[in-house]
C-alpha cells in the first residue's frame, strides 16, 4: 500500500507549476507504455491549478481521457459544476475532442475487462472536515465494495445530490494526487498525513493497493507537518 510522497513548495503558485509538470510526466509516460492517459479530475482549487497550468505543454491530448472523481447533480451553467469549467479551461483551449470528457455519469467501457477500473491518474482535493471526492466523514458510502461510482443524496456539503467514486476505485488507480494549499489546510493537512486516527478520515483512506500517493503542498498547508520532504 502507497506511502505518501510528500512535496512542499513555497508558494501555491509553484505548487501548480510543479503539479501542472508532473500531470503532464505522468500523462506522456502512460501513452507511451499504453497509448492512452485515463484521468480523474475534482473541483475546487484544482480547478485554477489545472485549467491555469495545462494548456500549452508539450503531451498528445487526443490520447486523454478525462473523467471527473466526483460531481454536483446541477445544470452545466451552475457554479457547483466541475464538468464546465474543465471543459471551458482546458479541453476547448487545448482542442481536446470533447468526446473524450465524460461528465457526470462516466461510461467507464473506455477500460478492457469487467473488474475495477484502472485509471492512470486521479487528481483529489481534500475539504475542511477531511473529505475527499464526495466521501464523507462518517457516511456509509466509505465502506462501498461493489459499485464503481455511487450516488449521494445527503451530502452534508451543498448541493446534497452527487456522484462520487467509491473508495474501491480511488485505491485502484495507478498515482493518485492531492493538492492542498493556504495555511487553513495545515491542521487537517496534519491529522491526515501523520494523525493515526481511527477510523481514519476519508483523504487517509487514499492508499492506493498497487500505485503512488502524492501530495503536492505549499509552506502554509505543510507548516504543521513534523516529516516533510
Amino acid at each position: 500500500m502507497a506511502a505518501p510522497i510528500i512535496s512542499v513548495s513555497e508558494t501555491d503558485k509553484l505548487v501548480a507549476e510543479k503539479l501542472c509538470s508532473f500531470v503532464v510526466e505522468k500523462a506522456n509516460k502512460a501513452i507511451e507504455q499504453r497509448g492512452i492517459f485515463t484521468v480523474g479530475f475534482s473541483g475546487g482549487s484544482l480547478v485554477k491549478y489545472l485549467c491555469g497550468g495545462l494548456p500549452g505543454r508539450s503531451t498528445d491530448w487526443s490520447k486523454w481521457r478525462v473523467f471527473f472523481c466526483d460531481e454536483r447533480h446541477v445544470q452545466y451553467d451552475s457554479a457547483d459544476c466541475t464538468y464546465t469549467p474543465y471543459k471551458e479551461g482546458l479541453v476547448d483551449k487545448v482542442n481536446m475532442n470533447p468526446d473524450n470528457i465524460f461528465p457526470i455519469d462516466p461510461s467507464l467501457k473506455v477500460f478492457p475487462g469487467d473488474g475495477l477500473p484502472q485509471f492512470d491518474m486521479l487528481l483529489l482535493g481534500m475539504g475542511p472536515d477531511g473529505h475527499t471526492c464526495s466521501l464523507f466523514p462518517g457516511h456509509p458510502l466509505l465502506e462501498e465494495k461493489e459499485k464503481i461510482v455511487a450516488p449521494i443524496s445527503d451530502s452534508p456539503k451543498p448541493p446534497p445530490a452527487r456522484v462520487t467514486m467509491t473508495l474501491p476505485v480511488v485505491n485502484n488507480c495507478r498515482c493518485a494526487v492531492f493538492a492542498s494549499c493556504g495555511e487553513g489546510k495545515a491542521d487537517m493537512v496534519q491529522r491526515v498525513l501523520e494523525g493515526g486516527e481511527s477510523p481514519p478520515l476519508p483523504a487517509a483512506r487514499v492508499r492506493p493497493i498497487d500505485g503512488e500517493l502524492h501530495w503536492f503542498l505549499d509552506a502554509g498547508a505543510a507548516s504543521k507537518l513534523k516529516h516533510k520532504m
